[in-house]
């Protein structure tokens, strides 16, 4: 399994920052390789909620059904895949630093691409979703940072 832990400083406090994270509509505004994502069922998100949705990696679509299996407001949350076509967990850590933010992103997953060629392209993979990964959180920052309204 590939591990990729990125952070970035976001100029937002700690709480709005959870809240809009905790929004699985929210996460294709932010992550450019979600193209749609929705939480199954109303209520609150807590612990055993889940979110189904769909990625494109490296030209694939990948549908997805996860479950949050940690929530502390306004600190960390965690989300597991419990169906679709990838396997991966995903822990998002907040920390107050300054006036805004820290917020540690970070993906354990499989590349997805199965077989002796997912294999040997793991590594290319890996280095292109960090890319991605790192990107997707300058605009998460970006955007929360220029539009004070969001959350």
């Amino acid at each position: 399994m590939a591990v990729i832990e990125e952070s970035v400083y976001i100029a937002r406090p700690q709480q709005e920052v959870f809240d809009f994270l905790a929004k699985s509509e929210n996460i294709p505004i932010w992550d450019s390789s979600v193209i749609r994502a929705e939480q199954i069922g109303d209520g609150p998100v807590d612990v055993g909620t889940q979110s189904k949705g769909t990625s494109k990696i490296m030209g694939r679509h990948f549908d997805w059904v996860t479950e949050t299996t940690l929530f502390e407001p306004p600190n960390r949350t965690a989300i597991e895949s419990v169906g679709g076509d990838l396997k991966f967990k995903i822990s998002n850590t907040l920390e107050p630093q300054g006036d805004g933010t820290r917020f540690i992103y970070r993906i354990d997953a499989d590349s997805g691409l199965g077989g002796v060629f997912g294999k040997l392209a793991d590594s290319l993979v890996e280095k292109a979703h960090a890319r991605t990964v790192r990107a997707n959180l300058e605009t998460l920052a970006d955007l929360l940072a220029e539009h004070p309204d969001i959350v």
